[in-house]
């Protein structure tokens, strides 16, 4: 029986594990015996400490691309003005004040703003532009309410006045909601805000699609409504108001081909919705169709329509004249 040979001496088989490779040779730098790791470090240190570095990474700690951002000295101050809500306020170091970063910084520390200072450069990452002046503005996101709670509360509302010994009372406190169809327009629909509040409107409905949505524009056109005026998103506009109309509320919608008058179509003075278009293409098909009046403005040939904000203004004042005359009817 023949008795296999081991390795030999020699052969490189006997201490071939002391052999295998160890991989590649690690950098000076990072060897920590060497003198180039301590040099790392070292430099580390210094860079942590560099104030500039700081202000950096606090910046990009409270900032990110989705951020909505005010711009500019002007712009700035007068959203602060309005009480645009914010939550951190960005200057640039070593900014040359006048009088509007000097108000800025004030009206800043009396809405308890987080103040944050950065370098120029930093300043246009934020920015995501060189045209900041120095200052920017990180708004918070608006908060929208559920149109079913808002809806509930109206209603509950109507019933608390349904006791009232004033028939003007009664009246007056029967939901009224503005909607939307296609009013991409932030400025458009900050003032229909502003409109809608003027005139004790519920809220407002608005599309999740192909619609403005209230952002720092939006706010600063409705002059601080926005702050008074809940607002409701929906994914389908049409199920909303076919919702609605479940629970017993009318929808008329504006267009300039309507058969009847604003403030004259007999729905009044019921639960109501009012049902705006965008100013080119009008009401959407489906919307159109869910709506039991479509009511017009009568206006001159001069003119080829008119935009959502001013039609608002004109439907909510017919509406609540119609409601005025018939709770002195009722008196």
């Amino acid at each position: 029986m023949a008795i296999k040979k081991g390795p030999t001496k020699g052969s490189g088989g006997k201490h071939r594990n002391a052999l295998r490779g160890k991989g590649a040779t690690p950098k000076a730098e990072d060897r920590v015996y060497h003198k180039a790791s301590r040099a790392k470090k070292v430099a580390g240190r210094r860079k942590r400490a560099d104030p500039r570095i700081a202000d950096r990474r606090r910046a990009a700690k409270f900032a990110s691309d989705s951020d909505e951002l005010v711009i500019g000295r002007n712009a700035v101050l007068e959203a602060l003005r309005v009480g645009v809500p914010s939550s951190q306020l960005y200057i640039a170091a070593r900014i040359e004040h006048d009088d509007r970063t000097r108000e800025i910084v004030k009206l800043a520390g009396v809405h308890g703003l987080h103040l944050l200072e950065a370098d120029r450069l930093e300043m246009d990452r934020i920015a995501r532009s060189s045209n900041h002046q120095g200052v920017v503005l990180k708004v918070q996101p608006f908060e929208y309410s559920s149109l079913a709670e808002l809806a509930d509360r109206a209603e509950k509302k109507a019933r608390a006045m349904e006791a009232a010994n004033s028939a003007s009372a009664r009246i007056n406190a029967r939901p009224l909601f503005i909607a939307l169809d296609g009013v991409t327009d932030a400025q458009n629909l900050g003032a229909v805000i502003r409109v809608a509040a003027a005139f004790g409107a519920t809220g407002l409905i608005l599309p999740e699609r192909r619609s403005a949505s209230v952002t720092a524009a939006a706010w600063k056109v409705s002059a601080g409504a926005a702050a008074h005026m809940p607002v409701a998103r929906v994914v389908n506009l049409n199920k909303a108001i076919d919702g609605l109309k479940e629970r017993g509320y009318y929808v008329v919608g504006l267009d300039g081909g309507g058969d009847k008058l604003v403030g004259e179509t007999g729905f009044e003075t019921d639960p109501l919705v009012v049902v705006l278009g965008s100013e080119g293409s009008g009401l959407s098909r489906l919307v159109r169709e869910a709506c039991d009046a479509i009511a017009g403005i009568p206006i001159t040939n001069m003119v080829e329509s008119l935009n959502a904000s001013v039609a608002a203004g004109i439907s909510l004042y017919a509406v609540a004249r119609a409601r005025r005359e018939a709770a002195a009817a009722q008196a």
